[in-house]
């Protein structure tokens, strides 16, 4: 063989390499993002359940136009998106959170509680490349507010 010949032998193999590494790259980066989404989405739901629970008089064993006594079902605890909480402090900041099954499902027990918080955990790692994808929504009576974290 030429020199020629092995100088594009070369050069392919080293395009080749670099392609399947942005290939890698990509693909992480879809899976986070649709991770993060996905954990958005489950979030919504949940604050949609919530906001059905607190127009539910108490009457028929909803909230009477508050939040208090919500808890999460333990199906909607962990999914294969990630794994949820509700309670009625504005989170601050991520804390490692495991993504099993708990007995916890965040019971709503504030007093008159007007803002609900709904926190989830997504399988995936972050933006920061060490904990997971992270965000809550705040519910209220009428709005749902989703914020990202991680």
């Amino acid at each position: 063989m030429g020199q020629q010949q092995l100088l594009l032998i070369v050069l392919g193999v080293i395009i080749v390499g670099i392609a399947i590494a942005v290939g890698i790259s990509m693909f992480k980066s879809n899976a986070t993002t649709s991770n993060r989404d996905q954990v958005i989405n489950d979030l919504n739901n949940l604050a949609a359940k919530a906001q059905q629970f607190y127009r539910t008089p108490n009457s028929m064993a909803g909230g009477g136009e508050t939040f208090t006594g919500f808890k999460l079902d333990s199906i909607d605890v962990v999914n294969g998106n990630g794994s949820y909480t509700c309670t009625s402090t504005l989170p601050t900041g991520i804390v490692a959170v495991s993504t099993t099954a708990s007995s916890d499902t965040g019971s709503i027990t504030a007093a008159n509680c007007q803002t609900l918080y709904l926190e989830g955990y997504g399988t995936e790692i972050g933006r920061d490349g060490v904990n997971h994808v992270f965000a809550y929504v705040t519910v209220n009576a009428n709005t749902i507010t989703a914020t990202v974290l991680n």
